[in-house]
C-alpha cells in the first residue's frame, strides 16, 4: 500500500499564507500525494507551485457549510476549474436535507456535476450533522447524480470521520463512486484502517506525518 498516493493534503484554515500553500505544494511534490486541497483564492498560485508534477489542485466548493445558492456553487467551480482546479469538493446543502428538500439537494449535485465535467467532483456530507437514514439518501442521490467520490467531512464541524459512516456510505453508493474519509485523521494507523474499510483518498493536514508515520497534533 502507498499511503502517499490516497493523501489529499490539506490546507484550508481562513488565515492560510500563500507561504504556508506553497510548504504545503512543496511538500506534496515531495511525498507525491494525490492532490493539494486548498482554497479558491489559491488555486491559481498552487497551480503554478505544482507545475510539472503530477499532484493535482484541489479546491473547495460552498465551505463549509454548503447551504448557499447553486448558482454561487456552480459559479465557485466554473472559477476554479478556469483557473487550473482538477478536483472540487463541494459541500452537500445541509439546509436543504434537514427541510426534506430532496429534489433541492439533487439538483445542486447534478448542476454541479454538469460544470465539473469529466474533472473530480466529490461530495462532502457533514456526516456529523446527518442522521444514518439521511446519510443514506445523501448517497444515493451523489450517486445517482454522478458524483465521483463521496467525503465524510469538511473537518470544520463538530466532527470528523467515523467508520461506522465510511460502512454505511460504502454500502450505498454504486461501483463508480468512490470514498474520501477527512477529518481527524492524524496518523498512519487510523488512515491504514479506513484505507483497509475500501477509502480511496484521505483529506488530512497530516500528509507528512501519515506519509513519515508519526503522528500529528492537527485539527483536520
Amino acid at each position: 500500500m502507498k499511503i502517499n498516493t490516497y493523501i489529499d493534503h490539506t490546507l484550508l484554515k481562513a488565515d492560510a499564507s500563500l507561504k504556508q500553500i506553497e510548504k504545503l505544494c512543496e511538500e506534496a511534490k515531495q511525498f507525491k500525494f494525490a492532490s493539494v486541497c486548498v482554497p479558491s483564492y489559491y488555486v491559481e498560485k498552487a497551480c503554478e507551485f505544482l507545475y510539472g508534477s503530477d499532484v493535482k489542485v484541489c479546491t473547495v466548493v460552498g465551505f463549509p457549510l454548503g447551504n448557499c445558492s447553486t448558482k454561487a456553487k456552480v459559479e465557485e467551480a466554473k472559477t476554479a476549474i478556469e483557473q487550473g482546479a482538477k478536483e472540487i469538493d463541494m459541500v452537500i446543502n445541509q439546509a436543504a436535507i434537514k427541510s426534506g428538500n430532496w429534489h433541492d439537494v439533487q439538483s445542486d449535485i447534478s448542476q454541479m456535476k454538469v460544470v465539473t465535467g469529466n474533472f473530480t467532483l466529490k461530495v462532502i456530507l457533514e456526516i456529523c450533522n446527518l442522521t444514518d437514514d439521511e446519510i443514506i439518501k445523501a448517497c444515493k442521490i451523489a450517486d445517482k447524480t454522478g458524483a465521483d467520490f463521496v467525503k465524510t467531512s469538511t473537518g470544520f464541524a463538530s466532527g470528523g470521520a467515523t467508520k461506522h459512516a465510511v460502512q454505511l456510505m460504502k454500502a450505498n453508493i454504486g461501483k463508480n463512486v468512490k470514498i474520501k474519509a477527512s477529518g481527524g485523521i492524524r496518523d498512519a494507523a487510523t488512515a491504514k484502517e479506513y484505507i483497509e474499510l475500501g477509502v480511496s483518498r484521505i483529506g488530512t493536514s497530516s500528509g507528512v506525518a501519515i506519509a513519515e508515520g508519526t503522528a500529528s497534533n492537527s485539527s483536520y
